[in-house]
């Protein structure tokens, strides 16, 4: 054989134990793979490693300045001027006059359940001049009252009451309209003359926030006439015999509320009283009415129409009516 036929065949040879081989080439040792991949090498940067602590730590936290109130309060003032004048010729005719009312309304409440009270403060004054004559009052009322209620379901609650009523000023009976010295006004009624302090324990039924019902059955009534100068002027003397300056009744009464507004810009307030005395007739149930609806022109403007309707035989044996209508201005707060 010649050396080139023998370097063919060691070529070939060499070939073919190269591809024999080629398998074998995927078994890798994988402990020692593992081993150069998680053993950092000799010259590798050193690493530390130091337990994990843990430790509680007081931060300082702020509590939000937010307070819980049970009150609410709200305060109405109004203020009402009128003014004419004529000039001395003016055909039609008329007198010079100007006239001034006001109110203050003061309300608050306590509200937490079960617990209720309130207190609510009502003024009343207006007084007029008319050329020629002399200044006279249009309104006049004191009115306060106060309510502490606990509440036994979700619409009853138990409650007793304070109420007070009484006027500022003196009031007179005008027998002569044109004011004429020799027949002088005769006096009628004045401060604590007459007074009314009414005491009443009962339920209270209140459906919704602006309405409540209360039934007094339990309920006296202190009627004062401290002045007794005006005995002769007024024939019922207010239910308090002559000589004496008050008189006490129980009686069973019946107070309905209202405060709402029955539109964006028009409040109605009325409040019904009816108070049957247990040692008198029904023919001597007193009935009372005060209603004032208020309508917003704008923040400050506003037209008032207030009225009282009263029968009490004990001071007219004819019910009795007041009226009024005024634009003035009207705040308030909140």
């Amino acid at each position: 054989m010649s050396k080139i036929g023998l370097c063919l065949i060691l070529f070939i040879l060499s070939v073919s134990s190269a591809f024999a081989q080629k398998p074998d080439s995927l078994n890798v040792d994988t402990t020692l793979l593992n081993r150069y991949r998680l053993e950092p090498r000799r010259n590798a940067f050193p690493i530390r490693i130091r337990p994990l602590q843990i430790s509680e730590e007081q931060i300082p936290v702020e509590l939000l300045d937010y307070k819980v109130s049970y009150w609410h309060k709200s305060v109405v003032f109004g203020l009402n001027f009128s003014q004419s004048a004529f000039s001395n010729n003016w055909s039609a005719g008329g007198v010079n006059a100007v006239a001034l009312g006001t109110n203050f309304d003061f309300k608050t409440e306590y509200n937490k359940t079960p617990f209720d009270y309130t207190t609510e403060l009502n003024l009343l004054y207006g007084i007029s001049k008319n050329k020629g004559q002399t200044s006279r009052k249009t309104n006049d009322r004191i009115f306060l009252d106060n309510k502490v209620a606990t509440q036994l379901s979700k619409h009853w609650f138990f409650f007793g009451s304070l109420s007070f009523e009484s006027q500022f000023d003196k009031g007179f009976q005008y027998t002569d309209a044109s004011g004429n010295p020799a027949n002088p006004p005769l006096l009628i009624s004045r401060f604590m003359s007459p007074g009314y302090l009414t005491e009443s324990i009962g339920l209270e039924y209140k459906p919704v926030k602006y309405f409540d019902l209360r039934l007094g059955t339990g309920t006296a009534k202190q009627t004062f006439v401290l002045d007794t100068t005006i005995y002769h002027n007024q024939p019922d003397n207010y239910g308090v015999l002559p000589g004496h300056t008050f008189i006490n009744q129980l009686a069973f009464q019946v107070v309905a509320a209202i405060d709402k507004d029955l539109m964006q810009n028009i409040h109605i307030n009325a409040r019904y009283a009816l108070f049957i005395p247990y040692q008198q007739g029904l023919a001597y149930t007193t009935h009372r009415l005060d209603a004032t609806l208020t309508a917003k022109v704008n923040r400050l403007i506003n037209v008032t129409v207030n009225g009282t309707f009263l029968y009490d035989k004990n001071t007219s044996p004819k019910p009795q009516g007041t009226e009024g209508l005024a634009l003035g201005v009207n705040y308030k707060f909140p």
